[in-house]
């Protein structure tokens, strides 16, 4: 998202009383697609007045009934609703804007306001904010709007505690199962990490950290575990204070956190579970700190 002229704090979302000025477009809804009007559509040149005594017939020439369709009327395609791309496009917006702090928490962000940002109606920003509610990461404020929610360095330890409690399980059942040319094949994945830590930006390497720690729990095969490990991964990413205190993990941190994922790939490739049990709890650790 670019800063805007009257951004609040500096930060390129607006607030409530935020008038603002450009801004990235997020594509706007496509259209309908047309009907066709060819030949035997009942749409077309030949439905005008005049033959009326024909339309009420089918094919055989037995009259039909009225609303019935005939084996020789064509379908009408329905016209294709893109808002939903819309949405989604404005959720991992305010994903990402939730990640580097430019949504700060504590404060109250209007859907029309952010809507104009956007480039798009308020509508799907709205839809995406009661998601981002249903997540956890704002709450309702009647006739204002969504405030972002403030976190404390005690919640972010309980997430810590709470993934450790799955996902430790999963990785050391795995480290005796899977063999090691599976996990070589996440090599690149663990090297992503790196390069995206490299950039410093928070929003690039929480996307590809996430990504790294899906594929290695995809491993067991349960789909409800993955999903429920990544929607508390992705809570414990957003920041704990305004941008005026910021929660502590710099670019250093975020280094220092990918490189230990190599170290677990490493581990998970030799089999040596008690590297793996320690590895992964001062990941966490780490993400809480």
């Amino acid at each position: 998202m670019r800063q805007g002229a009257q951004g609040s704090a500096g930060t390129g979302i607006p607030r409530e009383s935020d008038v603002p000025s450009a801004a990235p477009r997020v594509p706007a809804q496509g259209g309908a697609v047309g009907v066709d009007r060819g030949p035997g559509s009942g749409l077309g040149p030949g439905s005008g007045s005049g033959s009326g005594q024909d339309r009420s017939r089918g094919a055989s020439g037995v009259p039909a009934a009225r609303g019935e369709h005939t084996h020789s009327e064509q379908p009408i395609p329905r016209p294709v609703v893109q808002r939903a791309s819309v949405r989604g496009q404005i959720l991992d917006a305010l994903r990402t804007a939730l990640v580097t702090g430019e949504l700060a928490p504590g404060e109250v962000y209007s859907a029309p306001a952010l809507g104009e940002r956007f480039g798009v109606s308020a509508t799907p920003v709205r839809e995406a904010m009661q998601q981002l509610a249903l997540e956890g990461a704002v709450e309702v404020v009647p006739n204002r709007g969504f405030r972002v929610v403030e976190r404390g360095a005690r919640e972010l330890a309980e997430l810590a505690e709470v993934r450790a409690l799955i996902e430790v399980p999963v990785m050391l059942r795995l480290a005796r199962s899977v063999p090691a040319e599976r996990w070589a094949e996440l090599r690149p994945l663990a090297e992503a990490t790196v390069r995206a830590a490299a950039t410093g930006c928070r929003a690039t390497y929480a996307e590809s950290d996430r990504t790294f720690h899906r594929a290695v729990l995809a491993l067991c095969g349960n789909d409800q575990l993955v999903q429920i490990a990544d929607d508390l991964h992705r809570r414990a990413q957003w920041p704990l204070m305004t941008p005026t205190r910021p929660s502590g993990r710099g670019h250093a941190d975020l280094i220092a956190d990918a490189a230990e994922h190599a170290a677990l790939l490493d581990a998970l490739i030799g089999g040596e579970l008690e590297v793996v049990r320690s590895l992964v709890g001062e990941h966490f650790a780490g993400a809480a700190g």
